[in-house]
């Protein structure tokens, strides 16, 4: 069993003296799109109205496009590893520890390869399951939260291993990790009102209790 304020109080704890060095981790990880509840694939919006001809019209929206794809590429190709990089320094932080050289540690392609397959699958469920509905892609965010976090532990693991054993993870446990999510809501709220900058200084703590969580739904399973 776990509860809010065990993982709360173990993360303060832990990033006593290494704050800073988990800020610029936690900033990286939200400016790659590696900060949880993310879609990883697709986006939603719309494009209304043009000012100018056909041709315009089409550059506007061949800009938008080759836009969209360089994101999507580098968020596969550099923020899939540089997000199991950063889970793999707030675990070891949660033991003690860490050093920011985690960050970079999985740019080897003996694991390349296999942790981006692996987040690729958990990005591609997410998106199409948040196709139908707004509540199933919640749901399976929260199923896949640790598919990261399990691949830092264990690069070398078959996607399919991964995505089930987050699912065993959080099975009857997302209700729970929602409400721990909740709890950190007036902390952003409050980081958003001086300019948005304030979220980042809370990102650390966040990040750090998901590392608690992780070691305590993993003992569990």
């Amino acid at each position: 069993m776990w509860n809010r304020s065990e993982l709360k109080e173990k993360a303060k704890g832990k990033l006593k003296g290494f704050y800073w060095q988990a800020f610029f981790v936690s900033f990286i990880l939200v400016i790659t799109g590696g900060s949880h509840n993310k879609l990883d694939l697709g986006s939603s919006g719309s494009t209304t109205g043009t000012t100018g001809g056909g041709e315009f019209g089409l550059e506007i929206a061949f800009i938008a496009v080759l836009g969209i794809f360089i994101f999507l590429a580098l968020r596969i190709f550099l923020g899939y590893i540089l997000e199991v990089g950063g889970r793999r320094y707030f675990i070891e932080l949660s033991r003690g520890g860490s050093q920011i050289s985690y960050l970079l540690k999985y740019f080897d392609k003996k694991y390349y390869k296999n942790i981006i397959i692996a987040l690729l699958f958990r990005g591609i469920y997410i998106f199409l399951w948040s196709l139908l509905l707004i509540i199933p892609g919640i749901i399976k965010m929260y199923q896949y939260r640790f598919v990261p976090y399990i691949m830092a532990e264990n690069p070398e693991l078959d996607h399919n291993k991964a995505l089930n054993f987050s699912r065993e993870m959080t099975a009857g446990e997302k209700m729970d990790i929602f409400i721990l999510d909740l709890s950190f809501l007036g902390w952003f709220i409050l980081g958003a009102l001086f300019f948005g900058i304030g979220i980042l200084f809370v990102q650390p703590y966040y990040d750090a209790v998901n590392a608690e969580l992780y070691q305590k739904l993993k003992a569990k399973s």
